[in-house]
């Protein structure tokens, strides 16, 4: 754990890194019968690679526009016709994603550092989400990329914590099941954690994380070692 010494803060992922983002299959299952499973992976596929397309392209639209033009998308992939109202309820879905069941435990155990959230999701989305599991009193800063206009892994959106936080890159770990976002806060300067739940390989993209770990009560176990 010597690459980790002197960290004095964490900065988490939310979106499949503290909330899981297939808890709309159930609202989609519904609406589309058979094909929820299906339609959360195309949704979610979508979502990412629109914030990163606008990125390059530098259409910056926030991301709860970039959240719904994806569903679009991705139920046309599918051949499913999206009604106005069932688009409005499942976007209301996305607003009250579950987190994954090691959070706040895992977060309670880390409480002697300085915590914050840094994600592509817009100040509304993420309020909505850490409010409905309870978790405001858990982040001492809760940062969203609209402030500078451009989504991770920008270094732009980066610079976000320790510009909050006050602190240096090199006293911050940065925690996210996304390797992408791994790879990304790496290269901007920062040590990462990858919170790799399902056993995924690493990205091929020249940066190695500090620590991986498969729950976030294995990361609290190794910060204490």
């Amino acid at each position: 754990m010597g690459e980790l010494i002197n960290v004095s803060a964490l900065v988490f992922d939310a979106y499949g890194t503290l909330f899981d983002v297939h808890s709309v299959s159930a609202a989609l299952e519904a609406r589309f019968p058979g094909r929820g499973a299906e339609l959360s992976e195309r949704w979610r596929v979508r979502q990412l690679q629109y914030t990163w397309l606008r990125s390059l392209m530098g259409r910056y639209q926030d991301f709860w526009r970039v959240t719904g033009d994806a569903l679009e998308t991705a139920c046309a992939s599918l051949h499913l016709r999206l009604e106005p109202r069932a688009r409005d309820e499942l976007m209301q879905a996305y607003l009250e994603l579950a987190p994954f069941a090691d959070v706040p435990g895992a977060l309670l155990q880390l409480s002697g550092y300085r915590r914050a959230i840094l994600s592509n999701g817009t100040p509304r989305m993420l309020a909505a989400v850490v409010q409905r599991a309870g978790l405001d009193k858990d982040f001492d800063a809760i940062l969203s990329v609209d402030e500078v206009g451009i989504f991770k892994p920008h270094p732009q959106a980066y610079e976000l914590a320790p510009r909050h936080l006050k602190a240096s890159k090199e006293e911050i770990l940065f925690v996210s099941s996304n390797h992408w976002d791994i790879q990304g806060a790496k290269a901007y300067g920062f040590r990462a954690a990858w919170l790799n739940r399902g056993g995924a390989p690493a990205e091929a993209l020249g940066e190695r994380h500090n620590l991986e770990v498969s729950t976030l009560a294995e990361l609290a176990e190794r910060l204490k070692s």
